[in-house]
């Protein structure tokens, strides 16, 4: 005979599977798996290579979460992937797909975003009751907020020709402003180089402020110990070449292309897609100078 302590037992435990249920157990027993394949991607040194797995991982991620679609942490991994994929192979050649693939990361951060607690309402509505809810996020909101911020400033870069996109960026920024606020050196300085290229990409006359925008990009470097290409990749784009500095323009580029294969080896891939895409802004340099 079972006891009535086996059966509330039994009964426990067939209520936490049905809760769970067994493709949303191998989901979550495949995350280490999932974790280690965004290490061993991010040491990739083989462009073409990545340029070639990354949408297979994508593909992976998003049959995930049709199992666990309120995994927050897949949701997570997925705007990252989305992110790299069109920052790193998509964007130089085709801008409007670019834009697609941000938003559909953007799409997944805002919604473990809204698992953290931020208000649906308030995202749609206007910016002080946007801010409100901001504010009550806590420190373990960061990913969302900086994941969410960094696709969706990005489409809306590669969009600039539609009004109701550009209204929509004050929300990119309150949402990395609280990153910030909370841990301002999460993914590399992440924040710091958002708010280099916010700040460094526009006019003074228009909202840009070129000091600070140095000083975010400086920061980044300090941080990152100057072996994240990519922050100089970024000034030059978009700092130097607003304010027309052709020579730091072309040394920050130069740099770059030079730099040593093995300076960043836990972030070699992004190193790497930073060396191509100097090489292909030098190109440029005389059409903007």
């Amino acid at each position: 005979m079972i006891r009535p302590l086996k059966i509330g037992l039994l009964i426990v435990t067939l209520g936490q599977l049905s809760a769970c249920s067994i493709s949303q157990l191998t989901v979550r027993a495949a995350m280490p798996l999932i974790e280690g394949g965004i290490s061993a991607m991010n040491r990739q040194g083989d462009l073409q290579l990545a340029g070639t797995a990354l949408p297979s991982n994508i593909s992976l991620i998003e049959g995930m979460l049709v199992n666990d679609p309120n995994n927050s942490n897949l949701r997570l991994y997925a705007a990252q992937a989305y992110y790299g994929y069109a920052f790193g192979f998509v964007e130089d050649s085709e801008p409007t797909r670019a834009a697609q693939l941000y938003q559909q990361g953007y799409l997944h951060a805002q919604h473990a975003l809204f698992a953290q607690g931020l208000n649906q309402e308030a995202m749609k509505g206007n910016l002080e009751q946007l801010q409100k809810s901001i504010n009550t996020l806590s420190h373990s909101s960061v990913p969302a907020l900086f994941w969410a911020a960094s696709c969706k400033a990005k489409a809306i870069d590669l969009a600039r020709d539609k009004a109701q996109n550009l209204a929509q960026l004050p929300k990119a920024v309150m949402l990395m402003q609280r990153v910030l606020d909370l841990d301002e050196d999460y993914y590399m300085s992440g924040a710091h180089i958002f708010f280099g290229v916010y700040y460094g990409s526009k006019s003074p006359m228009l909202g840009g402020n070129y000091a600070l925008s140095e000083q975010h990009f400086k920061h980044a470097n300090t941080f990152n110990q100057n072996k994240l290409l990519v922050v100089g990749l970024l000034q030059a784009q978009y700092l130097e070449r607003q304010r027309f500095n052709k020579e730091a323009f072309h040394q920050l580029l130069t740099q770059i292309i030079e730099a040593s294969d093995t300076l960043y080896p836990e972030q070699q891939l992004t190193n790497q897609i930073s060396k191509h895409k100097a090489s292909l802004l030098l190109k440029k340099e005389d059409q903007w100078f």
